[in-house]
């Protein structure tokens, strides 16, 4: 394997100032909400009011990052049903996505918060279960000191090019390919 050539000068340097911004962590790959939640752990550092609020998981899931984040004064919320393909009744679980984004909207319009993250809400986009055009007007009209991070596979078009960062997760291979259960303290 030939070594790469070392670079020797930076990028340009960036010169314009933003009040806040939103983020998508989308694609197949492992880590959307990873990420997402270590830039919580990040803004809690800076002494910045945080929210979470997830989309598909449900109080069944005990995540580590919530454990952690509510200790540092995370307000976190699972509202999720859980995994559709558990759903036991599908209007129900539909009307527990409405109810998350209903929280979520409240959260970012209040403007008490410096982040809000909706983990996994792609997929009750993508479903239409939740008006994706009301998400991006919201997201459009913020207050301008809130920060969004939007997580799940498959961020629709629009989403995509309206966030100012976009990071799509590659799968190149994955544990669970092999039959590998999940495992606390790496995947939840």
């Amino acid at each position: 394997m030939k070594p790469k050539e070392v670079p020797t000068q930076g990028p340009a340097r960036a010169t314009n100032k933003a009040s806040s911004i939103v983020m998508v962590n989308t694609g197949d790959g492992k880590g959307k909400s990873t990420a997402a939640f270590g830039t919580v752990m990040r803004a809690v550092a800076r002494g910045w009011k945080v929210c979470v609020i997830q989309f598909l998981k449900s109080e069944k899931w005990k995540v580590g990052e919530q454990k952690a984040a509510t200790a540092l004064g995370v307000e976190w919320w699972t509202i999720g049903d859980g995994f559709t393909w558990d759903s036991k009744n599908m209007d129900r679980t539909e009307a527990i996505a409405r109810r998350a984004w209903t929280v979520g909207k409240e959260k970012i319009q209040s403007g008490q918060y410096s982040l809000v993250v909706l983990d996994e809400i792609t997929y009750p986009m993508n479903w239409g279960w939740i008006s994706a055009s009301e998400v991006l007007d919201v997201f459009k009209n913020r207050p301008p000191n809130v920060n969004i991070i939007a997580t799940g596979r498959d961020a629709p078009a629009e989403l995509m090019e309206l966030a100012d960062t976009v990071t799509e997760m590659r799968k190149v291979k994955h544990a669970f390919d092999r039959g590998v259960r999940a495992i606390r303290g790496i995947d939840f």
